[in-house]
């Protein structure tokens, strides 16, 4: 055989393998693409250099703005929204507000990785609110990864506050968006029953773009005046991570068991502590290194026993 006729030959095999497993190839790339667009949320951030808020209201309303026609076309073609879902979706927009005002004034008080990673204990303080609710005794496992990852978290502040009074703040802020990171994880677990994901994604947005204006407004600070490479950073906010970001994650855990999604998002802090030193020149110290692997796998032993509840719970 010609070596042009193996070439053909060669890719029209593969042509026809990626056929069959088109599906699947598309599931998976969709949760890589998800995981690289939150991965590169922190940069948009540190590249606009504009107030943390100010960054974070170009994010929802891009977003907004972006996703209105499928919105509308959605409500048009279905019956109108719930009215439960619509509450919950006003109230987890708002506490997606807050986790965004905060982690992205984090950032740019501190460095990108600290407030990242800490940003990301959402499921820590969710296992721990789904063991008070429904008082399920757990594996030592559970309290192990508890222990694992506040004192990591804990060995990170110390580390920031040493350095400067202002990383130290924005490491706490990046570990209070935590917080309502996991108030808005909550709260969509309970929309996305009376919702689909375009709907609850629009109505979200909407709210925490109301919510971050007012707080813009009250700050006083501005939402122009600001060079092009801030608004070329605020599109690739909005654009790359909310919208890209969002709705392959989204995409993805329609698809595919959260045990295996939600594993794969503790990438995200990891791959922006990689990038962080050829993109911004922060490069990670060996404390900071260890202090965020007890995080992440503390973070993990949690979320696999915070399943095993929900397992339980809906068999």
């Amino acid at each position: 055989m010609r070596p042009m006729e193996l070439l053909k030959s060669t890719w029209k095999a593969f042509r026809h393998d990626m056929g069959r497993n088109s599906s699947k190839t598309l599931i998976y790339t969709s949760l890589i693409v998800g995981v690289l667009a939150l991965s590169m949320a922190a940069f948009f951030v540190r590249w606009a250099n504009a107030p943390g808020i100010v960054t974070g209201f170009y994010r929802m309303a891009i977003a907004t703005v972006l996703m209105a026609l499928p919105f509308l076309k959605r409500v048009n073609s279905h019956t109108r929204p719930s009215r439960k879902g619509v509450i919950l979706a006003l109230l987890g927009g708002l506490a997606f507000a807050c986790d965004l005002g905060l982690w992205t004034t984090g950032v740019m008080m501190g460095e990108v990785v600290n407030p990242t990673l800490l940003a990301n204990t959402a499921p820590l303080w969710v296992g721990l609110g789904t063991v008070l609710i429904f008082r399920r005794r757990l594996k030592p496992r559970f309290w192990i990864g508890v222990i694992l990852a506040l004192s990591g978290a804990a060995f990170l502040l110390g580390i920031d506050l040493k350095r400067s009074s202002a990383i130290g703040i924005g490491s706490f802020l990046g570990l209070l968006a935590g917080f309502f990171y996991a108030a808005y994880w909550l709260l969509t677990q309970k929309g996305r029953e009376y919702l689909d994901s375009l709907s609850y994604f629009w109505i979200a947005a909407l709210s925490s773009t109301v919510l971050l204006t007012l707080v813009v407004l009250i700050s006083g600070q501005s939402f122009t005046g600001y060079p092009l490479k801030s608004y070329l950073s605020f599109l690739g906010f909005g654009v790359f991570t909310q919208v890209i970001g969002w709705m392959s994650l989204n995409y993805a855990l329609g698809h595919l068991p959260a045990s295996l999604v939600s594993p794969t998002m503790l990438g995200q802090p990891l791959l922006t502590g990689i990038l962080a030193w050829p993109l911004l020149g922060e490069p990670l110290s060996f404390k900071q290194v260890f202090a965020g692997i007890c995080v992440l796998v503390g973070i993990y032993l949690v979320h696999r026993s915070h399943q095993e509840i929900l397992d339980k719970l809906n068999p």
